[in-house]
């Protein structure tokens, strides 16, 4: 190896080496459509999956309360026998509790607040998990124990297939979500400018060279409408028929929703990794702050599943992301670094050390991409960028 070391690198075989090592896994989700036995059956399953997570759940518990101790995976895996479930899926239940009982203690260890595992309702119970093998996948979907499914689809999956999950949202829809080792790939090589991303409610997005993205508002659009629905729904008679066709159009409508946000978020995300080559955005804290002012809004921009869309898009499209100290982004003079309060109702930025008159927003996502590289305070960034043009 000291031999090699000190000779001349070999760039293909380097390259070779870089291409081996960047295999990365990727979810492909599609509509199926099972029959009304298929579904009769699939759903049956939920029940049986539900009940097994209680059982399993309630040893835990009584264990620890009286020995002070967990339950081993193969003491656990004996609760999976004969209880009706391809032995696959009770497995992974069993992977799935004693991972939540180790975030537990490792988090109780650090000295945070940690919830316990919680019993489940056949509602919060939404997949049937294939960790290796129970499936194929070729002009319809087979799954055992139940058979050939329908399956719509749009486009093709690349690399290996690696698991499965059938998933049945709150509207009663099925989806098939495949995870796929995807094979190497040539890094591609982004040309783009750098940009600095201020994330807001009035505006979605403020961009440093002066492009605004408009926040669609996709919940404000439907909430007379969904008020209207929940009101209805508060009125039916539990476990009636009525009831159940209310819940359900409550449900169709969050889908819709739901549905909506993702498409925008998607397409800006998308837009703006092949755009520029290197994307500068604040560690943001969405939960606390929505915990705090604004909850409702902050959730229904989506801050945090723009912020990892844009984290793992970047790596295929040769752009470079960092993530910085949010602290007085808001306050601080892009051209001269002085700071003054800035209350939410002035939205424009008048510095009078230097006389500057901007944005507010724009004034914040320049010191967010000043940050990220060498601006008026030095590099701030506080978490590590990921490379994709080397």
């Amino acid at each position: 190896m000291n031999d090699v070391s000190l000779q001349r690198p070999n760039l293909a075989r380097n390259r070779k080496i870089h291409l081996t090592t960047n295999r990365k896994m990727r979810a492909y989700k599609f509509r199926i459509y099972p029959t009304k036995t298929q579904d009769t059956e699939m759903r049956k399953h939920l029940w049986l999956s539900k009940n097994l997570w209680n059982e399993m759940l309630e040893h835990t518990k009584n264990m620890y309360a009286d020995y002070g101790m967990f339950p081993t995976k193969k003491s656990l895996r004996q609760f999976t026998q004969k209880v009706g479930l391809y032995s696959q899926v009770g497995q992974e239940l069993v992977d799935r509790l004693l991972d939540a009982l180790k975030l537990k203690m490792r988090l109780k260890k650090k000295g945070e607040n940690g919830g316990f595992p919680r019993f489940k309702s056949f509602a919060r119970l939404k997949s049937l998990n294939y960790p290796q093998s129970g499936f194929t996948l070729e002009k319809k979907l087979e799954v055992t124990p139940f058979g050939e499914i329908t399956i719509k689809q749009h486009r093709e999956i690349k690399g290996e297939v690696k698991t499965l999950s059938l998933k049945r949202e709150s509207s009663g829809k099925w989806f098939a979500v495949f995870t796929a080792e995807e094979p190497p790939q040539e890094p591609k090589i982004n040309l783009g400018e750098k940009v600095g991303v201020d994330l807001g409610l009035k505006s979605f997005a403020t961009l440093s060279d002066g492009i605004k993205i408009k926040n669609p508002r996709h919940l404000k659009k439907h909430e007379e409408r969904l008020a209207f629905l929940q009101r209805r729904l508060s009125r039916k008679l539990n476990m009636s028929l009525n009831r159940h066709k209310a819940k359900h159009k409550v449900a169709m409508l969050h889908e819709k929703v739901s549905n909506t946000r993702i498409d925008f978020l998607h397409k800006i995300s998308s837009e703006l990794v092949s755009k520029y080559s290197f994307i500068a955005l604040e560690q943001l804290a969405p939960k606390e702050m929505a915990e705090q002012n604004y909850g409702k809004s902050i959730h229904d921009a989506g801050w945090s599943m723009f912020s990892n869309m844009i984290r793992y898009k970047a790596a295929s499209a040769g752009c470079e992301v960092l993530f910085v100290n949010p602290k007085d982004t808001t306050k601080m003079c892009s051209q001269c670094g002085g700071i003054q309060d800035m209350p939410l109702s002035e939205r424009i930025y008048y510095c009078p050390n230097c006389d500057m008159l901007k944005d507010r927003d724009l004034n914040a996502s320049i010191n967010i991409l000043n940050r990220a590289t060498v601006g008026q305070m030095g590099s701030n960034a506080c978490g590590e960028g990921i490379k994709c043009c080397q």
